[in-house]
């Protein structure tokens, strides 16, 4: 036997790509290549294309996620980029996340999917990945499997809706959802046009129209660095989209002779970076857990009092829906995620690297046009403070957020009577009830829908008015949880209160006809009862079960979910 070939299998693996790259072990690498040429020979790729290096597009299609359903154009639209340039691409599924099909909630599944694209695009044959996604937690669990698997991957979303029209209004999907839907509890309008309404929100393919959180985590995953510049507003019905697709496709195939990994791109100064946009657009509550758990994954910390010095200095510059009254394709057409970052210029660190190869800074000076009335100068804001606060005290010891940019000033600083209730069916059975003792003055009190329990902290925050209030005019009032809201959600609503209920929280000892300070200036959540009550009630709180699940994903999940101020994400995935 040769010297050679005995030193073959041996060969270092460092630079192989394509199809020899990431090899299954068989004990002789010549083997090993050889058997995965002859399978991949079988879908009819020449040798050529088997000889190409890889790019993998990672998706999250299903039939139960309308925001997706667009996707084989696009993925098509990917091909076409990565074959010019000279790649071979090869698309693959992961979990899908459709929002509003799954239970108890997209966020518990959301670490799943990144375990999904991590594993799949460490274990499969690629040498730089396309992440295909949109809906509301596909584009945190893609970031936060690509920052720990650390391969070369570049983002790509589904894109917004584009809005429809009702009897002369102009409807979006979610936030005109929520204002026919409390219209039609007070019984301002009937069944029949609630029903109308219902055909009309969501017309097309693509993400909500307005800044819920699927358009908040685009405009982050852009600011971060980890798309191409302009793509994270583009309508997904406009051809545009798909010529996003293809210049996207040739920008991963770029990642392989140049490799630029998400650990380069994903930084502390990124990070506030994104912060800082988060604050500006008015963005979805939800981006702060989903932006803490992108940096956890690389040891970036998200610091809730820094968010609120940031808050002081940012100002809120996008006039978008559900606090404004555009959407999120007029944001396109008034020069996009780019147009905000320049207004933002002076705040931001422009030396952060991007997945194209240039800094932040040189791609703001490609900036050209912006239209004023959608995004606001800095010196003439649509507000002088950013549209986001942390609070804290001894309801919330580790924080709790408040969309300010989205709630009634004029119950910013209140101290109202807690009525609580104690899970989210307590709150369904008693809500409309014309029996609920409760005014418009009164703090609701949503108890055990956060992280730790059984709930799993979905977007049941907003707490409806109660019905008797709503038929007598009331449109907004105090509402307290450890749960989260929909980024298309409006109101003054206190969510994320940290720690939860069900892990032994300060808000699982709130009972009815205690009295809550409200401060936002003071940035203030306080239980006003004495502190000897506060530890008399939780002595004669009952034990928690340790474990209410003794096998599979709900039992990994129970043990392993950190809080909010931690991103909600695995212990052993940080």
């Amino acid at each position: 036997m040769s010297e050679s070939h005995d030193n073959k299998p041996n060969k270092p693996e460092a630079s192989a790509t394509g199809f020899a790259k990431g090899l299954t072990n068989y004990g002789d690498r010549e083997f090993s290549v050889y058997l995965r040429r002859t399978f991949a020979s079988s879908m009819g790729y020449s040798r050529e294309m088997l000889d190409r290096p890889i790019v993998g597009i990672a998706h999250s299609a299903s039939g139960f996620n309308n925001c997706h359903r667009h996707f084989p154009e696009m993925i098509e639209a990917v091909k076409r980029g990565v074959l010019a340039a000279g790649g071979l691409p090869i698309e693959f599924p992961t979990i899908s996340l459709g929002e509003t099909f799954l239970t108890p909630t997209s966020l518990k599944f959301r670490n799943l999917m990144s375990m999904d694209v991590e594993e799949m695009t460490r274990a499969q044959p690629m040498d730089a990945v396309v992440l295909l996604g949109g809906c509301d937690k596909t584009v945190p669990a893609q970031l936060m499997g690509a920052a720990s698997a650390d391969i070369p991957a570049v983002q790509l979303v589904a894109g917004p809706m584009s809005t429809s029209r009702h009897r002369g209004e102009r409807l979006g999907a979610c936030t005109d959802c929520r204002r026919f839907w409390a219209r039609f509890r007070a019984a301002q309008i009937d069944a029949d046009e609630i029903d109308a309404v219902e055909r009309r929100l969501a017309s097309t393919a693509g993400t909500c129209a307005v800044m819920g959180t699927a358009s908040t985590m685009a405009i982050i995953a852009e600011t971060l660095g980890m798309m191409p510049a302009n793509s994270a507003a583009c309508p997904a019905v406009d051809a545009d989209r798909l010529r996003i697709a293809e210049e996207t496709g040739r920008v991963a195939f770029g990642l392989i002779a140049n490799p630029i990994r998400p650990g380069e791109i994903i930084t502390h100064q990124s990070v506030e970076n994104a912060l800082r946009v988060l604050l500006a657009i008015g963005g979805s509550t939800n981006a702060v857990i989903h932006l803490t758990a992108i940096a956890g994954r690389l040891g970036i910390k998200v610091d809730l009092r820094r968010l609120n010095e940031l808050s002081e200095t940012t100002p809120v510059l996008v006039d978008l829906k559900p606090t404004g009254a555009h959407y999120m394709e007029d944001l396109y057409v008034a020069g996009g995620v780019p147009a905000i970052l320049r207004e933002l210029k002076s705040l931001l660190h422009l030396d952060c690297r991007t997945v194209t190869g240039e800094t932040l800074g040189e791609r703001l000076d490609a900036v050209s046009w912006v239209d004023r009335e959608v995004v606001r100068p800095a010196a003439q804001p649509v507000r002088e403070t950013g549209g986001l606060v942390a609070l804290f005290g001894n309801l919330a010891p580790r924080g709790a957020i408040l969309k300010r940019s989205a709630a009634e000033p004029a119950l910013f600083e209140k101290e109202g009577r807690a009525v609580v209730f104690g899970s989210l069916e307590d709150l369904a059975n008693r809500i409309d009830s014309d029996a609920l003792d409760v005014t418009a003055d009164d703090f609701l009190v949503l108890q055990n829908a956060g992280p730790a329990s059984e709930a799993a902290m979905p977007e049941a925050g907003y707490l409806p008015i109660p019905r008797k209030l709503a038929r007598a005019g009331v449109k907004d009032m105090v509402r307290l949880s450890d749960a989260r809201m929909s980024g298309t959600a409006y109101g003054t609503i206190v969510l994320h209160i940290t720690p939860d209920a069900a892990s032994g929280g300060p808000l699982a000892l709130v009972k009815n006809g205690d009295r809550i300070r409200l401060s936002v200036s003071q940035r203030a959540l306080e239980l006003l009862v004495p502190e000897e009550e506060l530890e008399r009630r939780r002595q004669a709180q009952p034990p928690r079960a340790q474990w209410r699940h003794k096998r599979g994903y709900a039992s990994l999940y129970e043990r392993e979910i950190l809080q909010a101020d931690e991103g909600c994400d695995f212990r052993f995935l940080t």
